[in-house]
């Protein structure tokens, strides 16, 4: 399976770009600050997926796939703490948070798909 296949792969890349764009607008002085953690945590998302689709060990490509879900857990806290410093709006928060909770949903699912894998190492 190549992970540029995967729905969630392509979400949260979606995610990523989506973040990256919307940090753009924080203040300069925060550049080191959240919008720095925002997007460290985003660009993990996708880049632990694919890294994990290429470990040997199905227990391997799961702990990826647990640490892409966290991340995830990671980015919707610094979004809301974002909204609360009035970096974002209530709208584009609530845009994030819909988008991070599909691209849980889908680690999840594929999570799932791997532990019922009997054929695999």
């Amino acid at each position: 399976m190549n992970y540029k296949d995967l729905d969630v792969w392509k979400e949260s890349k979606k995610l990523v770009v989506g973040i990256y764009k919307l940090t753009a607008d924080f203040p300069d002085n925060e550049k080191y600050g959240i919008t720095n953690q925002m997007r460290r945590a985003a660009v993990s998302v996708p880049s632990n997926i694919a890294e994990g689709n290429g470990r040997q060990y199905k227990k391997e490509t799961i702990q990826f796939l647990y640490i892409s879900k966290a991340s995830l857990f990671e980015l919707e806290t610094q979004s809301i703490v974002a909204y609360e410093l009035e970096m974002l709006s209530e709208e584009k928060l609530n845009r994030i948070v819909a988008q991070i909770s599909l691209c849980i949903r889908l680690i999840v699912g594929l999570i799932k798909y791997y532990e019922k894998r009997d054929d695999l190492k």
